[in-house]
């Protein structure tokens, strides 16, 4: 990839590295939405309960957010491209060793499933965070926000998709989705290598300590954006995935919606927070200000549409509704993306990326069970207590993102890199020569203006000026 991409060209090698990573948060989202539809199907065929076939979303996203940290510390270390590519192939050997568990043990492979699933897990922690980050490090300014734009709307299509491809697949069999996972994985690993090529850096990786410090620092003088933009992230999305859950159930319930056509059902309101985040992605560029009060009314949004739903008794208010919602995460998450990414230098970002990412994925794995308790209690009590903790987030990020600060930020941030650039300048060495002397540096690294006309004393016995136009210049002659 040319130097002008990562300075934020665009170009062709742009476009297609861009589609290349945006493969990679896709990975990432159809591991737990495709198996949805066919969990029924899958707990008859094990014949366990519905309890423990739970454990298949469970133990994939658990260890995923237990280990994104970890890949996010390593890619800051050794590079990103060499935790992707790994943890994309720990991922297709998750799915490999359950879709052939299926086959060669029957009834009896659940536990050789959960161990497939747990391999996916872990691979998953370093897919689309680091993602992320690497999309930090190759573009700047408007175009780093485009092309996060670019990967939640991948991550949203994914979510859009899912549901659907997984019901089709389902008409196979169960277990076909365990071997549609290393298929595509091949595909997007391919792009990766060959189409995404890291900026080079010439520093050498931090020790652990210095490392741990430099993040302590990093949170200590950011804290309120960051620990912000994570609650805001983490809460949008747990949200979203609470709602989803209770969607399916009330579509099969109250309508007898199933299959296919619930899962185009409950695409509706991923289909708009995907489009929303593109179009926001685009849109946002490198202003602070406008990424702010999108967050907040984005999450103004969603608590707004939670507060209405149960006092509606009307499919198309519903829809409605939940539509909003899928429109105000939309407009959260691109900018927590930017903002977060942008708060970092490049030797942190993929750790605080994969801090960012693994709140987020905690958030995923905590909204159905939330969502399932509370509407144990009631629906309308459900609705209400998650508009709340919009709301919640909503005004954290009014009173805690600090336009004026990160701004600051980033212009300190721009004037060092400029520093970076400029040529040191070079002491002056003034030596007694035995002929007057025009001492220059060379042209090869020294511009025009920084030639030195350097004048020197006589030495010792010397007569500085015989007659008019007659200079000594040390030898005793006259020119």
């Amino acid at each position: 990839m040319s130097q002008s991409a990562a300075a934020g060209g665009s170009n062709k090698e742009n476009k297609f590295t861009l589609a290349a990573l945006a493969g990679v948060p896709l990975i990432m989202v159809l591991g737990n939405s495709m198996l949805i539809p066919v969990l029924p199907e899958m707990a008859k065929a094990l014949k366990v309960s519905q309890m423990k076939i739970s454990l298949i979303i469970t133990l994939f996203s658990v260890p995923a957010g237990l280990v994104i940290p970890i890949s996010g510390f390593l890619s800051d270390r050794y590079g990103r491209k060499k935790v992707i590519i790994p943890s994309l192939a720990l991922y297709g050997l998750g799915g490999l060793l359950a879709g052939a568990a299926a086959l060669i043990f029957k009834d009896a492979a659940f536990p050789w499933i959960l161990g497939g699933r747990i391999l996916q897990g872990i691979g998953a922690a370093g897919t689309a965070p680091i993602a992320m980050a690497l999309c930090g490090d190759l573009w700047k300014g408007k175009e780093r926000a485009k092309s996060l734009g670019v990967i939640e709307a991948s991550n949203g299509m994914g979510k859009v998709s899912s549901p659907i491809l997984g019901s089709l697949l389902g008409l196979i069999a169960w277990w076909a989705i365990f071997f549609f996972f290393p298929i595509v994985i091949a595909i997007v690993i391919l792009g990766v290598w060959f189409l995404c090529q890291e900026p080079e850096t010439k520093k050498e990786p931090k020790k652990v300590k210095e490392y741990v410090n430099s993040i302590k620092k990093i949170f200590k003088k950011k804290s309120s954006l960051l620990l912000t933009g994570f609650f805001a992230g983490s809460a949008a999305l747990s949200i979203l995935f609470g709602v989803l859950f209770y969607l399916s159930d009330f579509l099969e319930q109250r309508y007898g919606l199933d299959g296919v056509i619930k899962g185009a059902a409950l695409a509706i309101p991923v289909l708009f927070m995907s489009s929303t985040s593109y179009i926001t992605g685009a849109l946002i560029k490198k202003k602070v200000k406008l990424m702010k009060w999108l967050v907040v009314i984005g999450h103004a949004l969603i608590a707004t549409s939670l507060v209405t739903l149960p006092l509606f008794n009307n499919v198309y208010i519903f829809f409605a509704g939940i539509s909003l919602a899928g429109i105000g995460t939309g407009l959260v998450l691109p900018c927590l993306n930017t903002l977060i990414t942008g708060a970092t230098d490049k030797d942190e970002r993929g750790l605080v990326t994969s801090l960012y990412g693994s709140v987020r994925f905690l958030g995923v794995a905590a909204g159905p069970p939330l969502f399932g308790w509370l509407v144990g209690i009631s629906p309308a009590v459900m609705f209400w207590a998650s508009a709340g903790v919009a709301l919640v987030a909503a005004v954290l990020a009014f009173f805690f993102i600090k336009v004026k600060a990160i701004q600051s930020s980033q212009e300190a941030g721009n004037q060092q890199i400029g520093q970076g650039n400029q040529f040191k300048q070079q002491p002056t060495i003034i030596k007694p020569v035995t002929k007057s002397t025009l001492i220059y540096h060379s042209l090869a690294w020294r511009p025009l203006s920084h030639f030195h006309m350097v004048a020197r004393k006589p030495m010792p016995n010397m007569s500085a000026r015989k007659q008019d136009g007659q200079v000594n210049n040390g030898d005793g002659q006259n020119q």
